[in-house]
């Protein structure tokens, strides 16, 4: 994703928040969690993970009263006696935050960069699933390698937020002229996942390849939500003469006229490209899609999310072979 500056020049190193702006930040968002966000959400949206349905808990020895469609047919056979499967339903759901918090995700053209959007809205979903007895876990990735460069295993409560809260603040030194793989980040995202989760996928997926597919992939075994983090500057482009581009990955740079009309006619006409791909994946993929914007109020756009995601029914059993 491009930068706009006038000049291209090198930038201070990010300092990291002390604890007591983490610890100020953990406040406000828990007096929005209650304030303004579980009061609003009611009903069935309360619930909003998607969970996994019924877990098998244990074979036993098959009594006259038991059903036959929950026979287990192979343990039947190697045991030449009748063995049915025990279930359990599990309403608990871990949750699992996949972050792209690669250079693109610190441009800054309001006051406030998409990272720190990012921070505020990891917060206010942990906290919300924290409250439901959820647990959340973190995976990372920074732009310093093409993975992953943190994992944080699924935890509840305060100690647990304030250390993603902090791994999430933490400032992050990118490699230069390296575009964010996606692809590769869906693909460890799976191979890390063992057990159906929610995933939340928080990017501007801004990325060099095609990474519909891993989506697709990652969706028919997860339930995937996708957060979009968009800046003002990336949907109207600034009318500010002559000024240098450099993209924010790739450090690859470009002298441009930002009062030139056909110019600013192509860049809206990408823009709305990369719209309508963006849409068709998400549709394709059968993942729900939420857009938070730099300008806006990350938890009016969260609440207007979760009151229209309803819950699928919890599977129930059928037993059989």
């Amino acid at each position: 994703m491009f930068k706009w500056l006038r000049t291209p020049r090198a930038e201070p190193p990010p300092e990291a928040p002390p604890a007591r702006d983490l610890s100020r930040l953990l406040h406000r968002l828990e007096w929005v969690v209650r304030r303004k966000l579980d009061g609003q959400i009611q009903g069935p949206h309360r619930n909003w993970l998607r969970g996994s349905g019924v877990e098998l808990a244990d074979l036993r020895e098959y009594r006259p009263e038991d059903d036959v469609r929950r026979i287990d047919w192979p343990t039947t056979a190697r045991l030449q006696t009748p063995y049915v499967r025990d279930y359990h339903e599990d309403r608990e759901m871990t949750a699992w935050l996949v972050l792209d918090l690669s250079a693109s995700m610190a441009v800054d053209s309001v006051g406030r960069s998409k990272q720190e959007v990012v921070l505020t809205l990891c917060g206010l979903l942990t906290r919300l699933l924290h409250r439901q007895g959820n647990p959340v876990g973190l995976l990372l990735h920074n732009g310093s390698q093409p993975g992953f460069s943190l994992r944080l295993p699924p935890r509840v409560g305060r100690t647990a937020l304030l250390r993603l809260l902090q791994a999430i603040a933490e400032p992050h030194t990118a490699r230069e002229g390296h575009a964010t793989d996606l692809g590769l980040l869906l693909r460890e995202t799976a191979a890390n996942l063992k057990r159906r989760c929610t995933v939340i996928l928080v990017s501007d997926f801004y990325a060099s390849n095609d990474w519909s597919r891993a989506l697709t992939q990652l969706a028919q075994r997860h339930d995937v939500v996708a957060v979009r983090v968009r800046d003002p500057i990336e949907l109207n482009w600034p009318r500010s003469g002559m000024m240098w581009l450099r993209d924010a990955e790739t450090q690859a740079c470009v002298w441009v006229d930002s009062d030139d009309a056909a110019f600013a006619q192509r860049f809206a006409q990408a823009a709305e490209a990369r719209e309508a791909a963006l849409r068709q994946a998400f549709v394709r993929a059968g993942v729900d899609a939420l857009e938070v914007r730099t300008d806006e109020p990350v938890e009016d756009a969260l609440l207007a999310f979760l009151r229209q995601r309803t819950p699928r029914p919890v599977a129930q059993a059928t037993g059989g072979a």
